[in-house]
């Protein structure tokens, strides 16, 4: 396993530096759970807007490591819960989030009054890039 190149890092961003949907896993009592999420790929966490009190941020909170998976990709890492999409501290990156998802952002669905409306970052540690017949396993921790 190698630290990400800048290469590798390119590709990360060429497939997952815009509205991506990967697959994110949790796990709960030793089960996993599976969904899709709308997730934003940046400097080795992907970022998602979430409901701080769904089930899926219950089960990080309770055990962070996570696993995700997208375009030929494969990777574990710690689900983080950023807080309230509107605090201060998240301006910046709820300002790209906002123009990422901008195609739909605003549908109703999520309600950025609520203080537990989120951003759940996930910090990549290790993973598996597939590109042009190639395997990349890649250590995110050594950056």
């Amino acid at each position: 396993m190698e630290k990400i190149s800048k290469q590798t890092e390119q590709i990360m961003n060429e497939r997952f530096g815009k509205d991506s949907v990967i697959a994110l896993a949790t796990v709960e009592n030793g089960v996993p759970y599976v969904r899709n999420v709308n997730a934003y790929y940046e400097n080795g966490a992907f970022y998602v807007i979430t409901y701080g009190l769904s089930v899926k941020m219950r089960q990080i909170e309770n055990s962070p490591v996570v696993a995700v998976a997208g375009e030929w990709f494969t990777a574990h890492g710690t689900g983080e819960n950023l807080g309230y999409f509107g605090k201060h501290e998240n301006a910046e990156i709820s300002g790209k989030l906002k123009n990422v998802f901008a195609e739909w952002i605003d549908n109703g669905h999520n309600d950025f009054g609520d203080v537990n409306t989120c951003i759940l970052r996930i910090r990549l540690t290790d993973g598996v890039l597939l590109s042009c017949g190639t395997r990349i396993e890649i250590d995110f921790t050594a950056r």
